[in-house]
């Protein structure tokens, strides 16, 4: 047999029976031929978003995170419930979660160029690195070529920490996806942007822990603010900003508010209140250089990225991303 003959044989044999998933890694060229535009494209409809909408980068990366986190980065916490499956989006970390409207905006523009090309799962990750760059926040080139899930995991969504957990809780939960104390505190930068509801950390602001008292790690000022925009009988949905100094912009003054014990979330503060966490070494580090921060933040972001996703011939492209073709 000729070698063209062999070649020709093998390519007859690949598409009959597919190839195994392990060939398929993801790449940043991935759409350069079948959606070379596509991110002009999602940056188009980022820019409108957020020009009537200054959260919806935190909105998104919230969105790929807790995505990436059950089952891995495969689209499935932006299905509804259907016929078998249970929706993630009803599961308690995911609750008065925004940016579903956000990700179907973008799906709509992209299937208008390129029809049954690209995945919801592709979507959250290249509009949350253009989140972050419409903020201020670094630019990274995204690893793409994700599938998307045919179904849900709604108890898997336990995975997703909590804005109640301990250091010790949280650790763990990063460590089983792969992510180091680096990525942990990385990533909670992402906080350095958006909004948090009154019922995510009103348990610190007047008995904690069943203490009768308020946290002792909140700063006394920044309590009574706190305690203002979220009184003891408020409206747990009313909102505050998760950086008190430049709530829409990405920096990382989120990490100086930490050390000056001004956290929104308890696991926000642990980062820095937990006594001997080496997370207080790179909280320090990131405060006073804001360079190192992004540099980490954008590797743990491609790490973060890379958990478990759906290639090759798995899952599927949806042409609505929530529902299953």
């Amino acid at each position: 047999m000729s070698f063209l003959r062999f070649v020709l044989a093998i390519l007859f044999l690949v598409s009959i029976f597919g190839v195994s998933n392990a060939h398929y890694k993801l790449s940043t060229t991935f759409y350069d031929c079948t959606c070379p535009n596509v991110t002009d494209i999602v940056r188009g409809v980022m820019e409108q978003i957020q020009r009537r909408d200054v959260r919806a980068g935190a909105k998104i990366i919230r969105l790929h995170f807790h995505d990436c986190f059950v089952n891995g980065c495969d689209g499935s916490i932006l299905l509804d419930n259907a016929t078998g499956i249970i929706s993630e989006k009803g599961a308690p970390p995911n609750v008065g979660a925004g940016g579903f409207d956000i990700v179907d905006e973008i799906k709509t523009a992209l299937e208008n160029v390129c029809p049954g090309v690209v995945s919801c799962a592709d979507i959250l990750a290249l509009a949350s690195e253009i989140g972050v760059v419409l903020a201020g926040g670094p630019s990274w080139q995204v690893p793409l070529g994700r599938r998307d899930s045919l179904t849900a995991n709604n108890s898997g969504t336990t995975d997703i920490p909590s804005p109640f957990e301990s250091l010790a809780v949280m650790i763990p939960q990063f460590t089983r996806k792969g992510m180091d104390l680096t990525d942990l505190v990385a990533l909670s930068g992402a906080h350095t942007f958006g909004r948090a509801r009154c019922r995510t950390f009103n348990q610190r602001l007047f008995n904690f822990s069943g203490s009768g008292r308020p946290d002792p790690t909140i700063d006394p000022t920044y309590l009574k603010t706190l305690q203002r925009i979220c009184p003891q009988s408020g409206n747990g949905g009313a909102f505050a900003n998760l950086d008190k100094s430049t709530p829409d912009e990405f920096d990382n003054y989120y990490f100086t508010n930490l050390k000056n014990h001004q956290g929104l979330l308890q696991t926000d503060q642990e980062l820095f209140s937990t006594s001997g966490s080496d997370t207080i070494a790179i909280v320090d580090n990131y405060a006073k250089n804001q360079h190192k921060f992004f540099d980490d933040f954008v590797c743990s972001m491609i790490k973060l990225g890379n958990i478990s996703p759906l290639t090759g011939t798995k899952g599927e492209i949806r042409t609505d991303c929530k529902r299953v073709n």
